[in-house]
């Protein structure tokens, strides 16, 4: 079996993860987006400005780990959007069937269903 990092991607599958892959990014920034415009709501507190900041920080470092386009990690990348919902097996149309297979297996085994 070959090893994730040996994985050779067509060009349209280039083109099809990339899709993918902003996809996903830009959901979760809106996702983000809108978490943070809910805090600024409350503005009552003098701290929420340091509460926003911490947030914006852990989500700064959080996607900048999570969020890699190399293409050795890409498929465990794809595994942890999809277990976590930031990235739909729709989205995943134009990869390869083995690389569908191996993402999928590895969403599972983030959700621990493997």
């Amino acid at each position: 079996m070959l090893a994730f990092r040996d994985l050779k991607w067509s060009s349209s599958e280039k083109k099809a993860a990339r899709k993918a892959f902003e996809s996903a990014y830009a959901r979760e920034c809106r996702a983000i987006a809108s978490k943070l415009k809910e805090m600024m709501r409350d503005d009552s507190d003098p701290r929420t400005i340091w509460h926003i900041h911490d947030y914006l920080s852990e989500q700064r470092r959080d996607t900048d780990l999570k969020y890699d386009y190399r293409y050795s990690v890409l498929i465990e990348v794809f595994g942890q959007l999809l277990n976590e919902g930031w990235l739909t097996e729709a989205e995943l149309n134009g990869l390869g069937p083995d690389k569908i297979a191996k993402i999928k297996h590895l969403a599972d085994f983030f959700a621990g269903r493997a």
